[in-house]
């Protein structure tokens, strides 16, 4: 048996611990036994259904309490688990449809297992050819005991959420989960006697799956799980549970810390709930921007927050879901540099006068990691200078699922080229700076998106975490970019006009360059990733 998923069922067997779900309407608490006795009736009806070592399983369900005893009952079968990217009431169901299709036949999936609120989908995956299995259905069988399995078996084919090109699946194995996991709570101090984590991520996202529920379920930690759409419907839901339930542990993407923020503010009065519990609260899966960290500071202070429970994070699927974590206890911890230097330079020069960018440190790499920079000809770099991040460790993924087949991640060295631009400071934390290719280069400079983007979002009127710069004639002599940003006012045309002056003065006063234009849309336009990030280069045709 791997270490997982011995380690996962000996918990299930011992732990008081265990699952609320169901919240705010209608609450239910399952203990990790209560799951594994169900889980192993889910393993019968996939024996049943012919699922075993080695095979790929799709997931289509929503609520947690049949994710979790259905992902431990594939991996009771020696199976692999992807979670399908769920459509939301905005998707055209044509493309989903399709986008589904390419997943199934990527995974060569064996079955896909189906629940509400997606029981209408199975006519479209019968299509397929593939098996369609239902949660209630396989509850109904006689449970089987676990197949043995190995700690380089596959649990997750994790699908990324790039902006653009071919799904890819990306293969965490047994090995890799139990090495992540081990780091990251030896990192956050976890403790299973008292600690509670509460959380809303999407389990198609690997923070939701691999960190929220994968983790906590390996542990057997005491874990409050809601849905995406719970916490969309009521954003304030999130901090009532994490009072209800004396939350110690949770995490978000920036824009969800905003949007909390903005919610505090508007919606909240001191006394409402509070927040103090609150140990560790993570912020990773986009750049952190300091400010927003400041300002959900500034927000949840009535509210008992405690600035040094912030967590800046980072990591991606490739090395199962963290790379580092900034020290805990120590809140945000910034880097303030010369703006022009970096931009012109790729050096990362300490500044507190003239210009300066300020970028949040994310913390040295977690357990055996380790982090490197290296330039564009593949020359490693010293403390501050600016190149690609490469990572390497037993967390790191052996590789992809392609539609042109398998794909390994490190190269022959163990290395992972994440994409990412950033540098070490001289203690060895991490900066991120960027993506790579999503650098917009003018006279010689590095413009960064999410630089344009922080400024255009601080103009009023647009929506948190809706505003993403276009980068247009990439590679050319003129290569400039443009702005798009959703209002709500985005029919008025004095509002528009505002809004669009704003943007580029905002813009300019941050990068020191000027969009060639700045389009004002409607909410919900902007194309964006099924975890939420913007698809930027799909943006370039909401460009009037």
């Amino acid at each position: 048996m791997s270490q997982f998923t011995e380690t996962m069922f000996e918990n299930a067997r011992t732990s008081a611990n265990g699952m609320v779900t169901g919240e705010p309407h209608a609450p239910v608490r399952r203990t990790w036994h209560e799951v594994h006795v169900r889980a192993r009736r889910i393993a019968g009806g996939l024996a049943v259904a012919g699922v075993g070592p080695g095979d790929a399983v799709a997931v289509l369900a929503g609520a947690p309490e049949e994710i979790a005893p259905t992902a431990q009952a594939l991996w009771m079968r020696g199976a692999s688990l992807t979670m399908l990217h769920q459509p939301t009431p905005r998707s055209d169901l044509a493309v989903w449809a399709g986008e589904t299709e390419n997943v199934v036949k990527l995974i060569d999936a064996r079955a896909v297992v189906l629940s509400d609120p997606f029981m209408a989908a199975a006519p479209v995956l019968e299509q397929l050819g593939v098996s369609v299995l239902t949660v209630p259905q396989l509850l109904d069988a006689d449970p089987v005991e676990p197949v043995p399995t190995a700690d380089d078996d596959v649990a997750l084919m994790q699908l990324t959420s790039g902006s653009t090109g071919s799904p890819k699946a990306v293969h965490i194995t047994h090995r890799n989960i139990v090495s992540n996991a081990e780091a990251m709570f030896s990192a956050a101090d976890y403790r299973l006697d008292s600690d509670v984590i509460v959380s809303w991520l999407p389990l198609f996202h690997d923070m939701g799956m691999t960190g929220f529920l994968t983790v906590p379920m390996y542990f057997g930690a005491e874990l409050v799980k809601v849905t995406p759409m719970d916490f969309l419907g009521d954003i304030l839901l999130w901090p009532k549970l994490i009072d209800k339930y004396r939350g110690t542990m949770t995490a978000a993407p920036n824009f969800a810390w905003a949007l909390l923020a903005k919610r505090l503010r508007r919606q909240a009065n001191p006394g409402d709930f509070d927040l103090s519990t609150l140990r560790f609260a993570l912020s990773g899966a986009e750049q952190v921007d300091p400010a927003a960290v400041e300002d959900l500071c500034d927000a949840g202070a009535p509210f008992g927050l405690d600035p040094g429970a912030i967590l800046p994070a980072y990591g991606m699927a490739e090395t199962t879901v963290a790379v580092s974590f900034s020290a805990l206890g120590a809140g945000l911890s910034t880097d303030e540099v010369d703006a022009d230097l970096l931009s012109a330079f790729d050096r990362a020069i300490p500044a507190n006068t003239g210009r300066t960018r300020r970028l949040t440190c994310l913390g040295p790499p977690l357990g055996d990691m380790v982090a490197r920079i290296v330039s564009a000809d593949a020359v490693v770099l010293t403390a501050r200078e600016v190149g690609v991040i490469q990572v390497r460790g037993s967390s790191l993924s052996p590789g992809y699922t392609t539609m042109a087949g398998f794909h390994p991640a490190p190269d022959e060295w163990g290395w992972y080229d994440t994409g990412d631009l950033g540098y070490l400071t001289e203690d060895g934390r991490i900066v991120v700076c960027g993506r790579v290719k999503e650098v917009i280069i003018m006279a010689g400079r590095n413009i960064y998106p999410t630089d344009v983007e922080r400024a255009a979002a601080r103009v009023d009127g647009i929506r948190p975490g809706c505003a993403v710069a276009v980068r247009l004639d990439a590679g050319h002599p003129r290569e400039t970019f443009a702005v798009v940003a959703e209002a709500a006012c985005w029919q008025d045309h004095a509002e528009v006009r505002r809004i669009e002056h704003e943007v580029a003065h905002a813009v300019v006063a941050e990068v020191d360059m000027r969009p060639r234009k700045v389009s004002v849309v409607a909410p919900g336009t902007i194309p964006k990733t099924p975890s939420g990030k913007p698809r930027r280069g799909l943006a370039g045709a909401l460009i009037g």
